[in-house]
């Protein structure tokens, strides 16, 4: 599949995969000056870029594993979903789960990209539910 995108700067990277089969493209900052971000604030990072995914697919921007787990940066939404008929830059709010405070540079990878289909559905408004054997058991209710 090949998806339109569009340098918002002369300077942005083009999203990029580590391996041939890895499911995420590395999403990078392109930012004018070095962003802060303090223990647990938020701060929107640009990347510079703009993308036109096709209809029926999301943009689903996920934290990298080794940034949120060595470092403490992550998406603050945890799962950003970048719609389809979205045309704007991708930016992405960076929150620091850390104690210290940490510095994005431009050119840093920041998130990962997964394209990903989805259904379209209608909601039909019923007055029950079919019952199954779990029913209405909700958090913690299968036990250990």
């Amino acid at each position: 599949m090949q998806i339109n995108i569009k340098r918002l700067i002369n300077t942005a990277k083009i999203p990029t995969r580590q391996h041939k089969g890895d499911a995420g493209y590395d999403l990078y900052a392109d930012i004018q000056e070095p962003i802060t971000i303090k223990p647990h604030t938020t701060k929107f990072i640009k990347t510079g870029i703009a993308i036109e995914i096709p209809d029926g697919y999301f943009g689903a921007v996920f934290a990298r594993s080794g940034l949120a787990s060595n470092e403490g940066l992550r998406p603050a939404n945890c799962v950003g979903v970048c719609d389809s008929g979205y045309r704007g830059e991708y930016k992405v709010a960076l929150h620091n789960d850390s104690v210290i405070t940490k510095t994005v540079q431009s050119g840093d990878k920041i998130a990962q990209l997964v394209v990903m289909p989805y259904l379209n559905v209608e909601f039909n408004e019923v007055d029950e539910l079919t019952d199954t054997e779990r029913g209405d058991g909700g958090f913690g209710s299968m036990g250990r």
